[in-house]
């Protein structure tokens, strides 16, 4: 594995061509850093830049530069956009995060979504207007034909809006999407849903939630993901329908890529590598929770502290070398990672395409990129929203370091900014720009072998949204690698978007799979297998005959789907096939590790089984604790409660529960009050780089269902009181009030040293 590492660190190194910027103030440094210079500015400006200013900070490498589309007063605050297919971009902004350092008025509705158009093709937005305004901190949008779907902070209800006379603003709304009943955690808005992400298999992800969706009839349908997606802000997807996630609550710049989410969560230790996590600023960075420790002499941000907006670059006008390059922002850092994504032997792993430097860094303090996508140009595009205050309001409290570089600084003062930026490579032509909202299905199929990853996948969702089965004999032909309406023998990627088109039209047949089961490329066999997962389920003995022909098949990613697809099925014939698969390659650690994810999968999903024997009530908020804690403390504290290890380190970003039994078995008020006002300092000797967050925003049935959930899954704690018991283990809504009540002055997080002082628990180790 490390000579692996090595060559592809020569390899990156080989490809390195960086030109750095010379501007005023900036110096250069070998401090903690015996390789080559980085240049960086050690006495930063927090002066606010003007756009163009803002243009020369940046270093990218030889033939790249930004090029602003959008800017203030025409966005603000912007954290995503999207483009319909007719290339109007829409973007959700955050009008009211952290316009001071006390996240005052944060909860107001009067953030927007904006719709911005570029009516003469030069790559640059020159007519705006307000889409949807009055909104609660919009999260996440999806285009869908001629509709918008946006969900808000604090709910996962999601409406679809229109526009009907053509005056830029929506006029139509109607829900999609809700579940009556649902909680959601309005205590951090940073730990909740985002994406929205339209997927290769017709199944659009997000973050979170232990859901995806699929679009049926102009709603969208829930399907349930026991182990959860993972991730924190931002879903994508690669060529080939792998989806890519990023963890800033558990400092961990890619999670959950080995396998689709579905199947189970599976992250592996060596796909990152220690030098991977670290991150190469080219400026002191001094707002950086946590202070000294996360810094390196020379006042750079030391690793990874707020990764989100990843993407894989799928375009035709970068550079080719670019294509399926994973990019992932840091605006703690002012960077944005490229690196190469590695399959080895079915792992995915990655490497930083630059030695110890970054694909795209800037010395403006207030570049603050929080998204990238491809866009329908084939440029890439990243979303600044051009701030002082990056971190949430609950890491800004007052005793904090970072309150303290905030004041002292002043960083609280640029608010209401925000830039939208595209890199372009020397030489570039506008391209033309996409009318698919105004083709026939017909027309979209010929996009499908479109070189830009974005037309091929907008034309495969207009497509299954229209639901016109007219171009079903089209799409055959392309899957089985002949012409149909393409000028030349259709590639692999158009073959595989014509199976999963096909797939989303209801419209896929066996024999058509088949054919694609002998194709000469692994990733469309793959692909085959993937959509054949569905006969499987039926127990199909033929589609069971089909996938035995492939148990020798030379691509581990063949292989490996055919355990993931067969490994729950009740066949006879499919078990054999899954022993046979795992037996043949035991010397390749995939195997065990997908079989070990799909059995905590399984396990998951039967969890209720073990709780029959409570009473209903008690039974129903320990089981609303844990879908709770799938979807917003597995981010620290990690899968299982195991903890998530610092990429390439093995420290904790937040303490495993498995390891503090004892102590979550203990006094019960303990959990609540950690709950309620969070917790900081070290933890039996050590020390974590992130706090515990206050929740007390929550209501008190949602604080006890989560202490009862880590109680009885981490503590062992059975909820029904022994003989022995002076009080009840359980801990009742009225228990969390009183406590809540008793300690409603507090303005602090509390540390162990209190909580033992009060309860008279031991110092000693669990």
């Amino acid at each position: 594995m490390k000579r692996i590492f090595s060559i592809v660190a020569l390899l990156a190194l080989s490809m390195l061509v960086y030109t750095c910027t010379v501007t005023k103030g900036i110096s250069k440094s070998k401090a903690g850093n015996p390789y080559p210079d980085r240049s960086f500015n050690s006495t930063p400006s927090w002066t606010y830049l003007s756009p163009e200013e803002s243009l020369k900070t940046f270093n990218l490498p030889k033939g790249y530069h930004m090029e602003l589309v959008a800017s203030e007063p025409m966005i603000k605050e912007p954290v995503a956009i999207a483009w319909d297919g007719n290339a109007r971009m829409y973007v959700a902004e955050m009008l009211t995060y952290m316009q001071d350092a006390d996240a005052s008025n944060e909860r107001m509705n009067v953030s927007r979504i904006m719709l911005l158009e570029d009516t003469d093709n030069d790559g640059k937005m020159d007519k705006s207007s307000v889409f949807i305004d009055s909104l609660l901190l919009p999260r996440m949008i999806l285009c869908v034909n001629h509709e918008l779907l946006v969900n808000e902070t604090n709910t996962i209800t999601v409406n679809s809006y229109k526009d009907t006379n053509g005056d830029g603003k929506a006029d139509v709304k109607r829900t999609v999407f809700e579940k009556p009943g649902y909680s959601v955690s309005d205590a951090n808005m940073e730990h909740q849903r985002s994406g929205l992400d339209w997927n290769l298999d017709n199944y659009i992800y997000l973050t979170y939630d232990p859901i995806r969706f699929r679009y049926t009839t102009g709603m969208l349908k829930a399907d349930s993901i026991p182990s959860g997606t993972g991730g924190q802000w931002g879903v994508t997807h690669d060529n080939y329908g792998r989806l890519f996630l990023s963890s800033a609550g558990g400092e961990n710049p890619m999670v959950r890529v080995q396998i689709n989410p579905a199947y189970g969560g599976l992250d592996l230790p060596d796909q990152l590598s220690d030098e991977f996590q670290q991150v190469w600023p080219i400026v002191a960075t001094a707002d950086v929770q946590g202070g000294a420790p996360r810094m390196r002499p020379d006042s750079t941000l030391n690793h990874f502290t707020a990764s989100c907006g990843q993407s894989i670059y799928r375009g035709n006008s970068l550079p080719s070398d670019l294509v399926g390059d994973y990019l992932v922002c840091e605006p703690v850092a002012r960077i944005i990672r490229r690196a190469k994504v590695i399959n080895l032997k079915g792992k995915t792993i990655v490497q930083n395409a630059y030695y110890r430097q970054e694909f795209i860094a800037s010395n403006d303090m207030f570049f603050r990129p929080v998204n990238t996508y491809t866009g329908p140009d084939g440029n890439l595009y990243i979303v600044d929203m051009h701030r002082g205050i990056i971190q949430q309001g609950n890491w800004t409290k007052p005793g904090s370091y970072l309150r303290g570089q905030i004041d002292q600084k002043g960083i609280a003062k640029n608010v209401g900014h925000g830039r939208i930026y595209r890199v372009v490579y020397d030489g570039y032509k506008e391209q033309p720009k996409p009318k698919m909202l105004d083709e026939s299905a017909s027309k979209l199929v010929t996009y499908l072998d479109h070189k830009n990853g974005w037309w091929r996948d907008n034309a495969q969702k207009q497509i299954i949204i229209l639901g016109d089965k007219s171009v079903v004999p089209a799409l055959k032909l392309i899957a089985s690698g002949q012409q149909a309406t393409l000028a030349e023998k259709p590639s692999a990627l158009a073959r595989i978007h014509a199976l999963w088109t096909l797939e989303g039209l209801d419209a896929i047949d066996k024999n058509t799979l088949f054919t694609a089961m002998k194709d000469e490329n692994p990733q469309v066999r793959k692909t085959a297998v993937w959509i054949g997962e569905a006969f499987v389920k039926k127990n199909d003995e033929e589609m069971l005959d089909k996938f035995a022909d492939l148990k020798n098949d030379p691509s581990h990613d063949v292989r490996l789907q055919l355990l993931l697809s067969l490994y729950n099925s009740k066949s006879k014939k499919a078990q054999d096939l899954v022993q046979y698969l795992q037996s043949k390659n035991s010397d390749n650690d995939m195997y065990a590790s997908v079989q070990k994810a799909m059995d905590r999968n399984n396990d998951v999903k039967t969890y209720g089984a073990r709780l029959a024997f409570m009473p209903a009530d008690e039974r129903k908020m320990i089981l609303a604790g844990a879908a709770t804690f799938s979807s917003l403390c597995v981010t620290c504290h990690g899968p299982a409660g195991k903890g998530i290890a610092i990429a390439g380190t093995l420290d904790f970003a937040a303490p495993p529960l498995t390891s503090s039994t004892k102590r979550l078995a203990g006094d019960k008020t303990n959990l609540v009050k950690i709950v309620l006002h969070g917790l900081s300092g070290p933890i039996e000797g050590k020390t974590y780089p992130s706090i515990m967050p206050s929740l007390a925003a929550n209501s008190d049935e949602w604080v006890a269902s989560v202490v009862n959930y880590v109680r009885y899954e981490f503590g062992k704690v059975n909820s029904r009181r022994r003989p022995t018991d002076t009080i009840a283990p359980f801990v009742t809504p009225a228990d969390v009030k009183l406590i809540r009540e008793k300690n409603a002055s507090r303005n602090k997080p509390w540390t162990w040293e209190e909580l033992d002082k009060m309860s008279g628990v031991s110092q000693a180790k669990n």
